[in-house]
């Protein structure tokens, strides 16, 4: 597999993708010339090339999300992109994580995903999102308390005396949310 058969099956898709975060065409054109540059370099360590889609996917969104920290514009992000995930016919804990995050009202969700998902530090999402630290921290912690619990109702995981989530993760036919 070469960047140039993957550069004709996905760059009119990365580009699209780039632009409705960004919102402007020139740095949405450079965006995905750097994220095929970033493919190009990294494409000995793809081990699943069944999982290509979300690889790509995954760099163009890491590209963007470095042009919003560089160049300190408001962070037009959502979890849409967390559809691009390939298809599997397995159910996996991160399945039941997923949609634990997509049932968040959107002012926890947008937080704890740029921050334990993204890697972002809080003050910096206070800064982008215009919204005091303290109010970002808290609805952090409120967001892994109601996963938390949702873990605890839909999988009937348990807290231990340490605070950490123990249990066995169910088929999909038994979770109450990804069934």
């Amino acid at each position: 597999m070469t960047t140039q058969y993957i550069w004709k099956l996905y760059a009119d898709d990365v580009k699209h993708f780039i632009l409705s975060k960004v919102k402007n065409s020139s740095v949405a054109e450079d965006l995905v010339q750097e994220t095929f540059i970033k493919i190009h370099i990294k494409l000995s360590n793809l081990k699943d090339a069944s999982k290509l889609k979300s690889w790509i996917f995954s760099i163009a969104r890491n590209t963007t999300l470095d042009y919003f920290k560089t160049t300190s514009k408001k962070i037009n992000f959502s979890t849409d992109e967390l559809s691009y995930e390939e298809e599997t016919t397995t159910h996996t804990e991160r399945d039941c994580l997923l949609a634990h995050i997509m049932n968040l009202d959107k002012k926890y969700r947008t937080p704890l995903f740029l921050s334990d998902i993204k890697g972002i530090k809080q003050i910096e999402i206070a800064k982008q999102l215009n919204i005091p630290l303290s109010t970002i921290k808290s609805r952090v912690q409120r967001a892994r308390r109601k996963i938390a619990q949702g873990y605890i109702e839909c999988c009937d995981y348990q807290l231990s005396e340490k605070g950490v989530l123990v249990g066995e993760h169910k088929e999909k036919e038994d979770c109450k949310i990804c069934r």
